[in-house]
């Protein structure tokens, strides 16, 4: 399996290997894989010829300096579970330095507003971060496809404005979320829980399913606070937000609009350790 751990590296290796007719799949991951990371690749691997995954912690879209030290980092498994899936996945697992060349900061964005909500608001700079090392892959790489889960789904709609505001010739597919026997939808961060943790997490997912049931009946604001309430009488977990947004534009709705497609989107956090979830509503 190519394991390359610098850029020009990688792109002489991918114009050896390009053809006119030939097609790339390309998977961004921070690593810690889990199935919902081997479930892009596989995807890739059936839609494409090659298929290049990039494991990068990436330090600009981290405005919690604790949550950058703490990320779960092994490289080793990652790259025995990527030999499990195929060995004709090419690997790309650059430095902070290859990347950024000794100057770690963001581009600025404008994503039409998408940067402001939700993840916008409690990760101040996040989606610059966000934009700044998915912009700078795609350079790398050129892929003709990317793969992204839907558990960040407003990374996701965050991606695609990037894709077209910024005329990169790549398709950005969303893919459903995996989850864990508890429903808890799986994240690098799952591996910072203790298992009673883990367990109690399943809460999450349970909560939004319920909200989703509520939502079909009941007004917006009723939906809310039954979430408030869900978590307030849980100790262990500590609600971020909530929030019941349309899938467009991501703007935080009060009222319902039968022609618009809803999203409910939860943050929660465990022992301080960040979890996210969302669920479509119709």
């Amino acid at each position: 399996m190519p394991i390359f751990y610098a850029k020009e590296q990688l792109i002489a290796h991918l114009e050896l290997i390009s053809t006119a007719d030939s097609s790339i799949g390309f998977v961004p991951t921070m690593g810690a894989l889990h199935s919902g990371h081997l479930a892009l690749m596989q995807q890739s691997l059936t839609e494409n010829t090659h298929t290049i995954v990039s494991i990068f912690v990436n330090p600009t879209q981290f405005n919690n300096p604790e949550d950058l030290a703490k990320y779960p980092r092994n490289l080793e498994a990652d790259l025995t579970k990527i030999t499990a899936l195929s060995t004709n996945i090419i690997v790309y697992a650059p430095t902070v330095e290859d990347i950024y060349s000794g100057n770690p900061v963001s581009q600025s964005f404008d994503f039409d507003g998408l940067e402001n909500q939700m993840e916008g608001q409690f990760r101040p700079g996040h989606f610059n971060g966000v934009g700044t090392i998915v912009k700078r892959l795609f350079e790398i790489v050129n892929p003709t496809r990317a793969y992204f889960g839907e558990k960040d789904f407003q990374q996701l709609q965050i991606v695609k404005k990037l894709a077209v505001k910024y005329n990169l010739p790549v398709t950005i597919i969303g893919c459903p979320i995996f989850r864990e026997a508890n429903q808890l939808a799986m994240s690098s961060r799952n591996e910072r829980l203790s298992e009673e943790e883990r367990k109690q997490a399943g809460l999450i997912y349970q909560t939004l399913a319920q909200a989703k049931i509520k939502f079909q009946n009941e007004d917006i604001e009723k939906v809310n606070q039954f979430v408030q309430k869900t978590f307030e009488n849980h100790p262990l977990f500590e609600l971020e937000y909530f929030v019941i947004a349309d899938e467009e534009k991501l703007i935080t709705c009060h009222n319902k609009d039968k022609n618009k497609n809803y999203r409910a989107f939860i943050a929660v956090f465990v022992n301080n350790i960040r979890l996210i979830d969302t669920i479509s509503l119709n």
